[in-house]
């Protein structure tokens, strides 16, 4: 069995600065919520995954972490002290007490299982509780590059046709970049959470390889660095960014954004094949 995308989680100092910026981008967001744990959030849905932009909005309600429990809320807390962008990818799943013992033998350091609820709004504008089941895993030389599954309560609730229409015709996440010096800790974060080389492609690759393919950037060692976009007019993310006065950065196949301008994550939009 292998595990396709479910979302992103891209923290952010200023969630409403950030909901704007993707917005430019052309990105429908839902409207913000929040979580029990002290953060909050505004997702652009896409075809089955989606980007989570999050920041911490309740800092007196964030638990500190103990032992073998993980606290995403201090997690993202502690990783915004150091920067913002990607802190964690999520995979999808429907049992994930069973993907938590899946890590666990496949040799990523595992956590207690997580449960919580939050309310959404839906697009009629009315309220509905939708909830989550987390199994978290990573591995331990790449404490910035955390992962978990997450098992939906109520996939009807949560996915809704209206959030999934965006301006620049955004349809998958195509990719994620992983940079890592030491090719060892990723092959292993991949092996070990099964990841489908198509619909959860990572793509992992050292410091200098990464810089050379995005000019400019300067990622982050055993961290995530950004993600890919797949669209079906490229055309149709040139006139959002164009019309919102968004620099960008043109290849033969993609349009790009940069970390400084992203909120610390390069953005690489390309056509579906």
């Amino acid at each position: 069995m292998t595990r396709a995308f479910d979302h992103l989680v891209l923290a952010v100092d200023d969630l409403d600065a950030a909901a704007r910026f993707y917005e430019c981008l052309g990105f429908t967001l839902t409207p913000r919520a929040q979580h029990p744990f002290g953060t909050g959030n505004r997702l652009a849905q896409l075809q089955g995954c989606f980007l989570e932009l999050l920041a911490v909005t309740e800092p007196g309600n964030v638990p500190e972490a103990a032992d073998g429990h993980f606290s995403f809320g201090a997690y993202n807390r502690d990783f915004l002290a150091r920067r913002q962008g990607m802190s964690m990818m999520v995979l999808q799943t429907k049992d994930a007490a069973a993907d938590r013992d899946a890590f666990r033998r496949a040799g990523l350091e595992t956590y207690e299982m997580f449960e919580f609820s939050r309310l959404a709004q839906l697009p009629d504008g009315s309220e509905a509780t939708v909830g989550f089941t987390l199994a978290f895993a990573n591995v331990a030389e790449m404490p910035d590059a955390m992962a978990f599954t997450c098992q939906q309560w109520r996939p009807d609730l949560f996915w809704k046709p209206e959030y999934q229409n965006h301006a620049n015709g955004a349809v998958t996440i195509s990719e994620v970049f992983l940079v890592s010096d030491d090719p060892g800790p990723p092959a292993r974060l991949v092996t070990g959470l099964q990841a489908d080389p198509v619909t959860a492609k990572i793509n992992a690759m050292p410091p200098a390889k990464f810089a050379e393919r995005f000019p400019g950037a300067r990622p982050v060692d055993g961290a995530f660095a950004g993600f890919g976009v797949g669209v079906d007019d490229i055309e149709a993310v040139r006139t959002c960014l164009e019309e919102n006065q968004v620099a960008y950065e043109e290849t033969a196949a993609s349009l790009r954004i940069a970390p400084a301008a992203a909120f610390g994550c390069v953005i690489e939009f390309g056509e579906r094949s």
